[in-house]
Order: structure tokens, then C-alpha cells, then sequence
């Protein structure tokens, strides 16, 4: 069996993604269903299904932002975490079959994220960012290193380049 096969970390980053992706669906339905006039029904059952203090600190932080959005914001979210999420779902069901295009994919939509996070991590910086932009330097590092072992692009030699190279 080839070593790529038997490669654990990349089922790990594949499971992780999904993950992420299932978070993102739950904002992106959540953040339409609030469109739609259901904030409080909505809202109250996902704070009991948590069972999350219904009158702690945090709580009413996160009420009071969702108050404070309109219907349109309130759209622009959904959409845009539903349309996250479907990139999460590509990435992770191709790393899981482990399609080398989705190492490719991930690789490169990891690094464009990664100035973001910095920038992020400097305007408000928190422990949480500081773990997210490791953890996402470390993916990208650790599929680049996979992509050259398996010799895929970008570091697979071209066959036509071979054949016309100098002595």
C-alpha cells in the first residue's frame, strides 16, 4: 500500500474541515432563519439545547450583535457561511478520498485566509486567533511537504522538460 494511503494527519485535516464546515452551515441557517423573523424561537432552542445560562454575560453579548443586525446583514451572512461551508465540504470530502487537487485547493485557500488572520490577530489579538493561524500555517506546511514527497504540482518534473534539457 502506498505511504500516501496510510496518512492519518491527512484524514485529521479532511475531519477538521468538514467539521468547520458543519459549524458554518448551523451560522449560515441560523443567520437566514433570524432573517425571517424566528430570532426568538430559533435562539432560545439553541441556548437550551446547550445548556448555556440563558442570562450569562456572554449570552446577552451575543444577543445584543444579533439584534443589531439588519435583514439584509443578517442575508449577507447566511450566504456567505453557506458559501464557505461548500468550499470546507470540497476541501474535506477530496482530502478524505485524497484527491491531490484537493491538497492543492486546501493549500491554496488556506494561504490566502492567513494575511487575513494576521491582520485580525493584530487588530484584536486573542489566544483562539493565535491557535487558528498555527494551526493553518501548519496545515499548509505540512500538505506542501506532502505534495513534494508525492512529487505533485507544482514540484512534479515535466516530462517534456526532461527530454529537452541540456547535457
Amino acid at each position: 500500500m502506498p505511504r500516501h494511503r496510510r496518512d492519518p494527519i491527512l484524514r485529521v485535516i479532511a475531519l477538521f474541515k468538514l467539521v468547520k464546515a458543519a459549524g458554518l452551515i448551523a451560522v449560515g441557517v441560523g443567520a437566514l432563519s433570524l432573517r425571517h423573523g424566528h430570532a426568538s424561537s430559533w435562539l432560545g432552542e439553541w441556548i437550551d439545547a446547550l445548556a448555556v445560562d440563558p442570562h450569562g454575560h456572554y449570552i446577552d453579548r451575543v444577543i445584543a450583535r444579533l439584534g443589531a443586525l439588519d435583514a439584509h446583514q443578517l442575508k449577507e451572512i447566511g450566504a456567505g457561511s453557506l458559501l464557505y461551508a461548500s468550499v470546507f465540504i470540497i476541501e474535506g470530502l477530496g482530502l478524505l478520498f485524497r484527491k491531490m487537487w484537493a491538497e492543492v485547493m486546501t493549500v491554496l485557500v488556506t494561504i490566502s485566509f492567513i494575511p487575513l488572520e494576521i491582520y485580525e490577530l493584530v487588530e484584536h489579538p486573542s489566544w483562539v486567533k493565535v491557535a487558528v493561524t498555527v494551526t493553518n500555517g501548519v496545515v499548509v506546511l505540512y500538505l506542501l511537504r506532502r505534495l513534494h514527497r508525492e512529487q505533485h504540482w507544482p514540484f512534479h518534473k515535466s516530462v517534456t522538460a526532461e527530454k529537452t534539457a541540456l547535457p
